[in-house]
């Protein structure tokens, strides 16, 4: 089963100067189409750091959605670091040349132009916004850190080398919202341990809801994965918070 990761880059994210709008967005996006995101990396705009990273991504074979950097200031790192990581120089791609005088006409000059400069041999990703392209690394995308730009973008790539995995999960997930005294985590955690060691393949998440005077709400305790071992695993539990006498509803 292939894994989907993230890479947000921007010293403006880490200090807080802005606020990360790909995060969400990405792990809607793969949900739609019956996929999901296994992990995200925030860093900062510092070549080595962005190199390193890129280097262990690219070795693990995940498909891995690289969101800013690319720009033509100093301060955007990730197409050298691109580059670094696969040992290649950087260079002006023809395809993105073209996209870039397209949208540029008699206006293109030399500062425009390194727009495009990717790393050697790489495929350009299409930008339906601005025609100011992204780049392809095996099975990592570089795309802009403008939403308006990367998420149409992302989508493209999706669905034009991923479509054969789309709902390849066939996943649901169930929840009951837990309420009573014995509703928390740490007396339940016999229960959780034993469904998950009776149906590994499964996802069990439990989410405490407290409210702002600090008083416990409910236990949100649910399971995700195939629809039938979910309708097992939803059952065994809740015989058995029935039998210790905690109450349930079904999470809407």
């Amino acid at each position: 089963m292939r894994s989907f990761g993230a890479l947000i880059i921007g010293d403006e994210i880490l200090s807080g100067k802005r606020v990360d709008q790909h995060f969400a967005k990405v792990a809607e996006l793969l949900a739609a189409r019956g996929l999901r995101l296994s992990w995200v990396e925030y860093l900062g705009d510092t070549r080595a750091r962005i190199a390193a990273t890129l280097r262990r991504s690219l070795a693990a074979g995940d498909v891995v959605f690289s969101f800013g950097g690319i720009g033509n200031t100093p301060d955007d790192r990730t197409r050298q670091a691109a580059a670094e990581a696969l040992g290649v120089d950087l260079v002006l791609h023809p395809d993105a040349e073209r996209e870039i005088r397209a949208r540029f006409g008699d206006q293109i000059n030399d500062v425009r132009l390194l727009l495009g400069t990717f790393p050697r041999g790489v495929d350009i990703i299409p930008n339906p916004f601005n025609r100011i392209p992204g780049f392809r690394i095996r099975d990592h995308y570089f795309v802009p850190g403008f939403p308006q730009m990367a998420h149409p973008m992302v989508e493209w790539a999706l669905e034009t080398f991923y479509s054969d995995l789309f709902d390849s999960l066939a996943s649901v997930e169930q929840a009951f919202l837990l309420t009573g005294a014995n509703s928390y985590e740490s007396a339940l955690l016999d229960l959780m341990e034993e469904i998950v060691a009776d149906f590994p393949t499964l996802r069990l998440f439990s989410l405490p809801s407290i409210s702002p005077d600090g008083q416990r709400r409910h236990l949100e305790l649910g399971v995700e994965g195939e629809h039938a071992l979910v309708d097992q695993a939803m059952s065994r539990i809740r015989l058995e918070v029935e039998r210790r006498g905690i109450d349930w509803q079904w999470r809407p």
